[in-house]
């Protein structure tokens, strides 16, 4: 009987020398070694027909052969697979000569630029930057800050509503009176966030835009603390010539109220059209807390005195970057924001 197990031992060199691929190695193996088919299984499920004194030596025989291809199918595994990497390797080479491929990288968006900007002076100053929901009710956005249903003030402020009671907000302000219904003065914080008005996009104009709150509180604060902090501000933002003028103005949740313009940063206070020949810009808003709020909050208006202020970060950009069209911002247009760093 050894001579079929010769014989086995001759076909398989012959097959593994025609082999080329792991494929095809690996129907050999089954071929060979499958548990149920496989050709030297079933050799040996031939011992229990043989002779007794025949199996020891036809069992040794067909085990050196099954150890003999599981060695020789190991080898050619590695060799094959160490060619197959050397050719994948091959095709896949790199010239490192060869120019590499710029990719994009993102970068802020100039609003964001601004807005980081303005935090940074004010946290300087001893400020704390704070924040707000979007939606809010109909009490904080406008009763709280001393705009009763009836308040023509209302007008100039068309409102997103979601319900009787709930609404996006138009200001950043009402974040004053969450902020102040839970602390006591004295503090110092600064409100950066969305603000929403039923406003037709143009130039100037856009229903969604960014605006900067501030807020003052704590013991004989003054108009002149005021004036100082904006007028410091201001320089800090623009250049350190920029001048700032206060003009007396209404705003229903502040008394006095002030309009606040800076010396046209185009053309230095002389005159041109940025500034419509006056050689001023209007900036910004600001004014001394009003006494009401301070009761709306539970604050002893004859103990503690604020002011506050409010931007527009859009319009700041604008001034800053020379852009003339606000929608220019919400475009996400590559070629605009790339330009901005």
């Amino acid at each position: 009987m050894p001579h079929r197990i010769e014989e086995l031992h001759r076909r398989f060199d012959a097959e593994l020398k025609q082999v080329t691929g792991l494929e095809a190695l690996l129907d050999l193996r089954d071929r060979y070694l499958g548990r149920e088919k496989g050709i030297l299984s079933q050799e040996l499920k031939r011992l229990g027909r043989l002779p007794k004194d025949h199996r020891p030596e036809y069992g040794r025989l067909a085990n050196q052969l099954k150890d003999y291809i599981e060695g020789e199918i190991q080898s050619l595994t590695a060799r094959l697979r160490q060619q197959e990497e050397a050719e994948r390797l091959n095709q896949e080479h790199i010239d490192l000569t060869l120019p590499g491929r710029a990719y994009p990288t993102g970068r802020p968006h100039p609003l964001v630029l601004v807005k980081r900007q303005i935090e940074e002076i004010f946290v300087k100053m001893g400020f704390t930057v704070v924040d707000g929901p979007e939606v809010d009710t109909d009490y904080y956005n406008f009763e709280a800050l001393n705009m009763p249903k009836d308040h023509p003030a209302r007008d100039t402020q068309d409102t997103f509503y979601l319900s009787e009671e709930f609404l996006l907000r138009t200001h950043t302000s009402p974040v004053q009176i969450h902020y102040m219904e839970k602390h006591q003065p004295p503090f110092r914080i600064v409100v950066p966030g969305r603000v929403f008005r039923r406003d037709n996009p143009d130039p100037t104009h856009s229903p969604m835009f960014f605006q900067v709150e501030g807020l003052v509180v704590g013991e004989a604060v003054s108009l002149a603390d005021l004036k100082g902090t904006l007028e410091f501000f201001l320089r800090e933002l623009f250049s350190p010539d920029t001048r700032a003028r206060f003009r007396p103005s209404y705003f229903p949740f502040v008394e006095p109220g002030a309009e606040v313009d800076i010396s046209c940063i185009f053309c230095r206070g002389t005159g041109c059209r940025m500034c419509k020949m006056s050689g001023w810009i209007e900036i910004l808003g600001a004014g001394m807390v009003h006494p009401k709020i301070f009761e709306r909050v539970g604050y002893d208006s004859q103990t503690v005195s604020g002011f506050a202020w409010g931007m527009g970060v859009d319009r700041i950009a604008m001034l800053k970057y020379g852009v003339d069209d606000i929608r220019l911002f919400y475009e996400n247009d590559l070629r605009f924001i790339e330009q901005f760093s």
